[in-house]
């Protein structure tokens, strides 16, 4: 297993050398520690779980046209050349498949421990600290303006229109961070979730009073 993971994290470095900052391997190491972690006491497959968080982003859809299949088909790719178990390697392109917040606004049909480990853990780091620094990066990436009080967050959005979205980097704040605490799984997520999440509303709080010119 030491052998195949050290491969894993070879190969995805690699591919992900130039990655936009906020889905970089810092974010690939830091979801792989967060699945880790939260798999001590959840008890899943361990080399699934390590497999589909280091390569839950290998090629992620919004960086590749909407192409929904190609992270699943370049992970699958690769894992085959390791000759691991097709069982195995089925099992992490449907996490890769049904990961994401915007898989979660459609239709999901798969589950398993292991995909609430890792969507657990890819979770945390779109909260928080990391989550509010990521969340800005990405804004900037897309040209998108911080703050405007005149465009209001678009609530209960479907996959679609969440696919489309190009709001305010501060209305995705409303649109999915804020809500990511209520969908953790697992019990160490959820704990880890609910700190975060506070530390979100803080920030708001103080990037409102500053937006006022409150001192």
């Amino acid at each position: 297993m030491k052998q195949i993971i050290e491969k894993t994290i070879q190969f995805v470095k690699q591919t992900l050398a130039n990655a936009e900052a906020g889905h970089d391997w810092f974010h690939i190491e830091r979801v792989y520690k967060n699945a880790v972690g939260i798999n001590a006491t959840e008890k899943a497959d361990e080399l699934i779980v390590a497999l589909a968080a280091l390569l839950h982003d290998i090629a992620d859809a919004k960086f590749n046209n909407g192409d929904e299949e190609i992270g699943p088909r370049i992970a699958g790719d690769f894992l085959t050349s390791l000759s691991l178990e097709p069982s195995i390697i089925e099992h992490v392109q449907q996490i890769i498949r049904n990961l994401s917040y915007k898989a979660s606004l459609g239709e999901v049909t798969f589950k398993s421990i292991e995909l609430d480990v890792v969507q657990d853990a890819d979770r945390l780091d779109a909260i928080g600290a990391i989550g509010i620094a990521r969340a800005f990066t990405y804004g900037g990436y897309k040209n998108r303006i911080l703050y405007d009080p005149e465009i209001k967050p678009e609530l209960n959005m479907s996959k679609e229109a969440y696919k489309n979205s190009n709001g305010p980097t501060i209305n995705h704040f409303y649109e999915k961070l804020l809500l990511l605490k209520d969908l953790m799984k697992t019990a160490a997520g959820k704990k880890i979730a609910q700190k975060r999440h506070d530390f979100m509303l803080i920030y708001l709080e103080q990037f409102y009073n500053e937006c006022e010119g409150k001192i």
